[in-house]
């Protein structure tokens, strides 16, 4: 019973985890910043030349042009690290 009880436990602060981490992906909008998603899941760029072509695919979504026009290379990192943590964590929690 002990180890069900550690077991229950640790599957309620992993699905808490969850909420949160996703309360602050949906807080900054970060949810459709990966425009390209494969469920096997992908690998983030990792070259500034990666970078400058996601963005460019960014840039031409709705979520830019109504929410975050304007928005840094920088920035667009910030966002896309946090739904790729997200992304990430929901598939290991699932």
């Amino acid at each position: 019973e002990r180890q069900v009880m550690w077991w229950l436990a640790g599957c309620t602060g992993w699905v808490f985890s969850m909420v949160v981490l996703g309360g602050v992906t949906r807080l900054t909008r970060s949810g459709l910043s990966m425009t390209d998603w494969k469920f096997q899941g992908v690998m983030p760029p990792s070259t500034p030349e990666e970078w400058e072509v996601e963005f460019g695919k960014y840039k031409k979504s709705p979520e830019y042009i109504r929410v975050n026009r304007g928005m840094s290379l920088e920035d667009f990192k910030f966002i896309y690290w946090l739904e790729y943590g997200h992304r990430m964590w929901g598939r290991a929690l699932g």
